[in-house]
């Protein structure tokens, strides 16, 4: 076992595989399209009736590491997770989540992942305890199970004293830690965030940041989608940046930045891809 810095323990890959079997997440060629009606088109400037959203989107996100994907607003990052989420069925191309299809048994797939997204809307007339009761016994949870976890994540994300307070009567940022919980409530082995750190204040986005790497170091996969540099610089092992639906660049952070910063790669992709149009 390995130490980090911060005093955290760090499985090795080997290590991982022996407390606990390595799964195994693959994304391969994955493309969705939507129809576009004649206003879209117009607004769109389009004569197409079609808008490719993803193109063509392969890579794999390894247990034990945090997945960055990076990219402006309409580059597929959302629609892409979604995919990966069973919320959206692509167009053409492939998941894949220990060798099997995620579409030939959605349900159980669906039991192994914990999805963030931040079009999640909690009920504002029910609190933060109840909400992840009710939505941990939707994942068939039993009550033993879900009392430790609510202890745990309530403790990390520091919503304990807040948890017989309604929704509606809470802050953005408290908000946002009760729907991170919500989802990890069942203890994925697949963790898709969708700007995780949306609406938090530094404290808060440094305790959601410290809690991914207790996740990484258990061998979970983790995806997270942002537009913060920091935030990936931070967490991120490997980096996809996606441009008009396209993984333009995908590698290691430490070879994407090895002669410059992640901003620098990432404004020198954008210009040549856009022809130094900023959208």
């Amino acid at each position: 076992m390995i130490v980090n810095n911060e005093g955290r323990s760090l499985l090795l890959p080997a290590q991982m595989s022996n407390a606990k079997t390595m799964n195994e997440l693959n994304i391969q060629h994955l493309c969705k399209e939507f129809d576009l009606n004649s206003k879209q088109q117009k607004s769109r400037k389009t004569d197409s009736k079609v808008l490719k959203a993803v193109d063509d989107v392969s890579f794999s996100p390894r247990p034990g590491e945090i997945y960055g994907l990076l990219g402006p607003n309409g580059a597929g990052k959302t629609t892409t997770l979604r995919m990966i989420a069973t919320i959206l069925t692509p167009t053409s191309g492939s998941i894949s989540f220990n060798g099997k299809d995620i579409h030939q048994n959605v349900n159980d797939y669906r039991r192994k992942i914990g999805f963030l997204t931040s079009e999640l809307k909690l009920d504002a007339f029910f609190t933060p305890d109840y909400t992840f009761q009710y939505m941990s016994r939707l994942y068939g949870v039993d009550e033993e199970t879900i009392t430790k976890r609510k202890a745990l994540l309530f403790g990390k994300m520091g919503i304990e004293e807040f948890k017989d307070v309604k929704i509606k009567n809470l802050s953005t940022g408290m908000k946002q830690k009760v729907s991170l919980a919500i989802s990890l409530a069942n203890d994925p082995d697949v963790i898709i965030f969708d700007e995780p750190t949306n609406g938090l204040d530094i404290i808060a986005a440094k305790a959601v940041e410290d809690y991914l790497l207790d996740l990484k170091s258990e061998g979970k996969i983790i995806i997270i989608s942002t537009h913060i540099f920091s935030l990936v610089e931070k967490l991120a092992d490997r980096v996809g940046i996606l441009i008009d639906g396209h993984m333009q660049l995908e590698g290691s952070l430490k070879e994407i930045t090895e002669e410059t910063s992640l901003e620098n790669v990432f404004f020198g992709l954008y210009d040549r891809v856009k022809g130094g149009r900023v959208e």
